[in-house]
C-alpha cells in the first residue's frame, strides 16, 4: 500500500483525504521528518511538535488563496513538506536547496519570509487589511510560538489588531509544560463548544437580545468569563479584543481540525491557544528539546548526533571568559535576549544566577535594561548575534551611545554564518556600528585575541563591542591570563613591498597566506574604531596600494573607514576595499561562500593581481 505521504504533491492532495485518514499521514510526516533532519541537519523539535497544526490548517483552510503566516520558520519543515517540497528536503539549508526558513521566492504557500521571530501577527494583519480594502474573500492565519510573544513587536500587532477589528485568526503555538493540566477531553469538548456557530450566535445575539436589559446582560457576561475561567491561564487576549478559545490540544488532530472549521466561520480577532510537545514522537528530542531545536546530523535509531570538530568555538571563549570575569569583577552581569545556549551562556547561568539575566525574545528591552544597570553601577555584558543586534539599533544609540553607558556587547555570529543564510549573516555590524559617535569596535583575528579583547571592552569606560564569528578559529589557544590590547593600536605581522594588506578580525589568517604569495606587508588592524590613523598614514607612504578586507559589507565598513581617513589625512594612494558584496548572500558552507566572494587566499591574490600594483606604482611616481 502506497505511503499516504507519498500521494501529496500539494495541499489541494491533502484535502482530498477523508479526515479520519489524517492521524495516518501524521505519523508518516513525523517519520519523515526525522529521516531527513537526521541526515542533513536542521530544526528537528520545533517541526516535530507542529505536524497536526500543519494539516490541520492546510486541510481546512484553501491555501495558497488563504495566508498562512508561520512566524520564523523553525516550526514549518511540515509546512515545507506538504507544499510541494518534500522531494528536495534532503537539500534544506544546503548550498542552492531550500532554506531553513520561509522564503517569498521559494514557494507562493510562504506568504511571508522571516528568519528572526515575532514578525507574524504584524505581517499577517497586514495581509488582512489588504484583503479588506481589496474586498478578497479570504482567510489570514498567523502561527506564531510561545516564546515569540515575549517580543515587543508581537505584542504592538496584538494590540493594533484588536483596535482595528481585523479578521484575522493568531494561533499560538504553546509547547510550555506548565499548561499541560489545562489539556484534556473536558478542554477539548469546551473549546469546541465556545467556537461553535450555535454559540458565537447567542453570543453575539444576546448583545442585542438582552441590551435592554442590563442587569441580564451582566449575568449572562460573568457565566461566560466564568466558564472560561475555568479552562483558561487569562483573560488578557480577550482584553485586547480578541475572541479566546483553547487552550486545546494540538495533536489532537481531529479536535484541531473541528477548531478551526469552526473558527473559520468566525469574523473578527480571534485567538486559538493550542498546547503541543516540542520534539514529539521522538523520543531524544522529547527528552532534549533545547538540544534538538537546531541540530547537526545523527543516528535517526538513537538519536546520538555526530561528532563536532574538537576545536573550540569563539562562543566557549565568550562564555570562559565570563565566568573568568565575573569571579574577578563583581559588578559583572550578563544579559542576553533569549540566547543563553546558542551564546555560550550555560555555565554562567550556572555559577552566577543571580547575575545572569534572560530577557526573553526582547532586543530593545535588553540593551535599555544595560543601561538602566550601566547608570547605577553595574558592568553588563550584552551577548547577543550580529544580526539580533540589529533590531535595537535605536536602544543602542539613544539608550546607550548618547548617554556614553558603560555597556560591553560580545557580538556573536559575526560574518558569514553559513545554512542559516541571509537572515543570519553578520554582514552589517561593522557599517552600523562604526558610524555612531564613542563606539569602540574591535575585531579578534583568533581566540586568544578574542578573550583579549573582551578584556579590553570589559575595562573601558563606555560603550564597546567585540565582533566575533560563528564557529571555531585558527586554533590559538588562550591563557588564564587576560591581557588588555591598546584601543586603535595595529599589529605589524608581515613585512612586505608595494601592496599591504589590512586585515580586519577572521581576514588576518587568508591575508597572511596571500602576503606570503604576493610578498605583501600584513597588518591586523584588531581596532574598526577608532583607527590605527597613523599605522595607516605610514602605510600610505610606504606603499603603492592598500588593500582592506573584511568579512562586512563593503558599504560603510572598515575599509570605508580607511578611505575617510587617507582622505582626512590628505594621502593619495589606490585603495582596493575587499569586503561582502551589496547583496544578500544565501546559505551555504562558510568557507564557499567565503571564496565565492574572494574573500579566501586565492580570492585575495587574484584582486590584487588584477590591480596590477607595478603599474599603479609607475603612474604615481611618474606624476
Amino acid at each position: 500500500m502506497q505511503p499516504l505521504l507519498d500521494s501529496i504533491d500539494s495541499p489541494a492532495d491533502l484535502r482530498q483525504l477523508e479526515e479520519k485518514a489524517l492521524q495516518s499521514l501524521a505519523g508518516e510526516l513525523r517519520q519523515f521528518l526525522i529521516e531527513v533532519i537526521s541526515g542533513t541537519g536542521g530544526h528537528l523539535a520545533p517541526g516535530l511538535g507542529t505536524v497536526e497544526l500543519a494539516i490541520a490548517l492546510h486541510y481546512v483552510f484553501d491555501t495558497p488563496n488563504d495566508r498562512l503566516v508561520w512566524d520564523i520558520g523553525h516550526q514549518a519543515y511540515p509546512h515545507k513538506i506538504l507544499t510541494g517540497r518534500r522531494q528536495k528536503m534532503h537539500t534544506i539549508r544546503q548550498a542552492g536547496g531550500l532554506s531553513g526558513f520561509l522564503k517569498r521566492a521559494e514557494s507562493e504557500y510562504d506568504t511571508f519570509g522571516a528568519g528572526h521571530s515575532s514578525t507574524s501577527i504584524s505581517a499577517a494583519l497586514g495581509m488582512a487589511i489588504a484583503a479588506q480594502l481589496n474586498h478578497a474573500p479570504r482567510q489570514v492565519v498567523a502561527i506564531i510560538g510561545d516564546g515569540a510573544l515575549t517580543a515587543g513587536q508581537a505584542m504592538e500587532a496584538l494590540y493594533n489588531a484588536g483596535d482595528l477589528d481585523a479578521n484575522l485568526l493568531v494561533i499560538l503555538n504553546d509547547n510550555e509544560m506548565s499548561i499541560s493540566r489545562n489539556v484534556g477531553a473536558m478542554s477539548n469538548y469546551l473549546a469546541r463548544i465556545l467556537s461553535g456557530r450555535a454559540y458565537t450566535t447567542v453570543r453575539e445575539g444576546s448583545k442585542t437580545v438582552l441590551g435592554t436589559a442590563p442587569p441580564v446582560q451582566a449575568f449572562a457576561r460573568r457565566w461566560e468569563e466564568h466558564l472560561k475561567g475555568m479552562v483558561m491561564p487569562s483573560t488578557l487576549f480577550e482584553e485586547l479584543g480578541f475572541n479566546y478559545i483553547g487552550p486545546i490540544d494540538g495533536h489532537d488532530i481531529h479536535t484541531l481540525v473541528s477548531t478551526l472549521r469552526n473558527m473559520k466561520a468566525m469574523e473578527g480577532p480571534r485567538f486559538l491557544h493550542i498546547a503541543t510537545q516540542k520534539g514529539k514522537g521522538f523520543k531524544p528530542a522529547e527528552g532534549e528539546p533545547v538540544a534538538f531545536h537546531g541540530v547537526g546530523p545523527f543516528n535517526p535509531d538513537t538519536g546520538k548526533v555526530e561528532k563536532k570538530s574538537g576545536k573550540r568555538t569563539y562562543t566557549q571563549v565568550f562564555g570562559d571568559w565570563m565566568c573568568d570575569m565575573a569571579a574577578a569583577d563583581e559588578r559583572l552581569i550578563g544579559i542576553t535576549p533569549a540566547m543563553r545556549d546558542g551564546s555560550g551562556l550555560v555555565r554562567f547561568s550556572e555559577e552566577h544566577p543571580d547575575r545572569y539575566f534572560d530577557v526573553g525574545i526582547a532586543e530593545q528591552h535588553a540593551l535599555t535594561f544595560a543601561g538602566g544597570t550601566a547608570c547605577d553601577g553595574l558592568k553588563p555584558v550584552v551577548a547577543i548575534y550580529s544580526t539580533f543586534l540589529q533590531r535595537a539599533y535605536d536602544q543602542l544609540i539613544h539608550d546607550i551611545s548618547v548617554q556614553n553607558l558603560d555597556v560591553t556587547f560580545a557580538i556573536d555570529r559575526a560574518g558569514i554564518v553559513g545554512a542559516d543564510g541571509p537572515t543570519h549573516q553578520g554582514a552589517f555590524d561593522l557599517s552600523f556600528l562604526r558610524c555612531i559617535p564613542g563606539m569602540t569596535v574591535l575585531a579578534p583575528a583568533d581566540e586568544a585575541e578574542c578573550r583579549d579583547m573582551l578584556y579590553t571592552a570589559f575595562l573601558h569606560p563606555g560603550p564597546a563591542a567585540v565582533r566575533y564569528p560563528r564557529g571555531s578559529g585558527p586554533g590559538v589557544a588562550e591563557t588564564s591570563k587576560m591581557t588588555r590590547i591598546p584601543i586603535g593600536k595595529a599589529q605589524l605581522c608581515r613585512e612586505g613591498q608595494e601592496v599591504a594588506l589590512l586585515a580586519f578580525g577572521t581576514m588576518l589568517a587568508p591575508a597572511m597566506e596571500a602576503g606570503d604569495s604576493l610578498d605583501a606587508t600584513v597588518v591586523n588592524m584588531r581596532s574598526v574604531k577608532p583607527l590605527d590613523t597613523a599605522m595607516i598614514e605610514q602605510l600610505a607612504d610606504s606603499h603603492t596600494l592598500l588593500v582592506t578586507i573584511e568579512e562586512n559589507a563593503m558599504r560603510g565598513g572598515a575599509g570605508a573607514g580607511v578611505a575617510e581617513s587617507l582622505a582626512q589625512g590628505d594621502r593619495s594612494i589606490p585603495l582596493l576595499i575587499l569586503g561582502l558584496p551589496d547583496e544578500h548572500i544565501e546559505h551555504g558552507d562558510p568557507d564557499i561562500v567565503l571564496a565565492q566572494c574572494g574573500l579566501n587566499a586565492d580570492g585575495i591574490i587574484s584582486a590584487v593581481r588584477r590591480r596590477q600594483p607595478g603599474q599603479v606604482a609607475a603612474s604615481r611616481h611618474s606624476a
